[in-house]
Order: C-alpha cells, then structure tokens, then sequence
C-alpha cells in the first residue's frame, strides 16, 4: 500500500475534536488501520509517540516546515 507522507517529513492533525495542536514529525509508516495507512508521529515539543492514520493528518507547507 503506497503512502502519502515521507519518514522523517513534518505533518499536523487535521483540525477536529482531540486533535493535538503543533507540527509532527513522521518517525515511520505502520500497517495500514481499517485498510488506511498509518504512521507513528512525535510532535517537536512531545517526549511521547503517537500513532495517527493518514487521514487524521495533512502536511506542511515547506515554510511551516523549516520553522
């Protein structure tokens, strides 16, 4: 199953109940959830992992990205 972000690329939850604020970076792509690719995330101000499917999560434009 192909993916749509890159390992080590910067991502953010879509907006919406729960979702956590801050940029995410991608540590590695999971077995897919529900037929929905999935990846484990840390966020830059986090000390914990978090796992996401690709749908709870857009990228980042590459200027939000270099910030």
């Amino acid at each position: 199953m192909s993916t749509k972000f890159e390992i080590d690329g910067w991502v953010e939850f879509v907006a919406g109940f729960r979702a956590p604020a801050g940029r995410f970076r991608i540590l590695r792509a999971l077995p897919a959830d529900r037929g929905e690719p999935s990846y484990r995330v840390k966020g830059e101000r986090e000390t914990f992992e978090r796992v996401a499917r690709e749908s709870e999560l857009r990228s980042l434009g590459a200027e939000s990205a270099a910030g």
